[in-house]
């Protein structure tokens, strides 16, 4: 498989992790800041929506088992970090209509 490949494997597969708050994928809440694939390792590099998230083990936890599922991928290492830090401004187009934020809404 190609590392294109892998890597649009593991967006879709990080698609599928919530943040039990909100009702949006970590992709589309812009917690997800970059995934690299070097081999057979995924590695993430993410935050979360605030240093005190209750889901602070448990996300990056299930980020782990969601990426080690695609195949060509074994081990997963995922990176937290809080610069730049997470605003509601990180919200995709698409999370932003599911959460009924008007794009030009102020924060």
């Amino acid at each position: 498989m190609a590392t294109e490949t892998i890597t649009e494997s593991v967006y879709a597969q990080l698609r599928q992790v919530f943040d039990p708050e909100i009702p949006v994928n970590i992709v589309d809440l812009g917690l997800i800041y970059d995934v690299k694939v070097d081999g057979a390792t995924c590695n993430v590099t993410m935050t979360l929506t605030s240093q005190a998230c209750p889901e602070a083990k448990t996300i990056p936890d299930v980020v782990k088992r969601r990426c080690n599922t695609v195949a060509g991928i074994t081990n997963t290492e995922v990176t937290i970090v809080w610069e730049p830090q997470w605003s509601p401004q990180r919200i995709s187009e698409e999370g932003r209509k599911l959460l009924g934020i008007d794009e030009e809404q102020e924060y």
